[in-house]
């Protein structure tokens, strides 16, 4: 079931399915997704676990109420987590599991860092923890606002198109649902995607590495072995983080729960259900 609530200035579309009364997990979707980006996944999910999806700001149906205001500090990854602690304090969620995809991953690891207490166990897909020097977050920065120039000026549907181009996404154009993904995105505003990339960009974000050790939240790391390169970002996070175990998804790129969702499930079934 899909509604809508507000939260100071945000008004929040958020889904929920299953029985509020077992475990809840969290699911936060990535760059230019929205709450149905794991559809799939929440529909097996919802038998045992209360699943909750949101519409991070500038994606889907959650917008600032006031429009007069300046948005860009509520774009920001710190400001961003405070809103789902505020969301989940509203839905009375005292502890929960929690799922990011990609840019959903890096706020889940930001939210697992600095709100600990809310959360039992976080499964990051394709995420990273930030990029470590000031001359690499200025140099994404300055392309993810390229893009987002992009995003404002042209053609929405072309700029989907280049975007999974992208060696990354190489299987997940292969996939026989691949145009359901592409028709899903569509239903984004660009101009509200374009204000997201440059402030929710890697390029933004503080690093998270030197946090790592630190971390006392049992993390699992999945990244598929088609996505060398996150592949190679999430072994370096797991020789960081004592309390975090390494998942890499055979035959999958870098979008592992739609590409293979029962597999997929089957990993959250089992991290969440591990004794320590």
């Amino acid at each position: 079931m899909v509604l809508k609530l507000q939260i100071d200035n945000y008004c929040l579309s958020y889904l929920s399915e299953g029985n509020s009364s077992d475990p809840t997990i969290l699911f936060l979707h990535g760059f230019m997704g929205d709450l149905s980006e794991f559809k799939q996944v929440i529909a097996i999910l919802s038998k045992q676990f209360y699943c909750v999806a949101i519409d991070l700001l500038g994606h889907g149906q959650t917008r600032i109420i006031d429009s007069r205001i300046d948005q860009d500090d509520y774009y920001t990854i710190q400001s961003i987590a405070n809103f789902v602690i505020k969301f989940l304090d509203l839905l009375r969620v005292n502890r929960c599991f929690l799922v990011g995809y990609s840019m959903g991953g890096r706020l889940a690891l930001y939210l697992t860092i600095h709100f600990p207490q809310y959360f039992c166990r976080t499964i990051l897909e394709s995420a990273s923890a930030g990029l470590q020097t000031a001359q690499e977050r200025g140099d994404r920065l300055a392309k993810d606002q390229l893009l987002a120039a992009k995003l404002e000026a042209g053609d929405f549907r072309l700029f989907l198109e280049n975007w999974y181009q992208q060696p990354i996404f190489a299987t997940l154009r292969s996939h026989p649902n691949f145009a359901q993904i592409l028709e899903q995105r569509l239903n984004n505003s660009p101009t509200l995607l374009a204000k997201s990339l440059r402030n929710l960009s890697t390029g933004m974000q503080p690093s998270l590495w030197e946090k790592l050790p630190e971390n006392q939240i049992p993390l699992l790391l999945l990244a598929g072995e088609l996505d060398p390169k996150f592949v190679q970002i999430n072994r370096q996070m797991q020789q960081l983080c004592k309390y975090s175990q390494l998942e890499i998804i055979s035959s999958c790129g870098h979008n592992i729960h739609f590409e293979n969702p029962d597999l997929f499930v089957e990993k959250i079934k089992a991290f969440c259900s591990y004794k320590l």
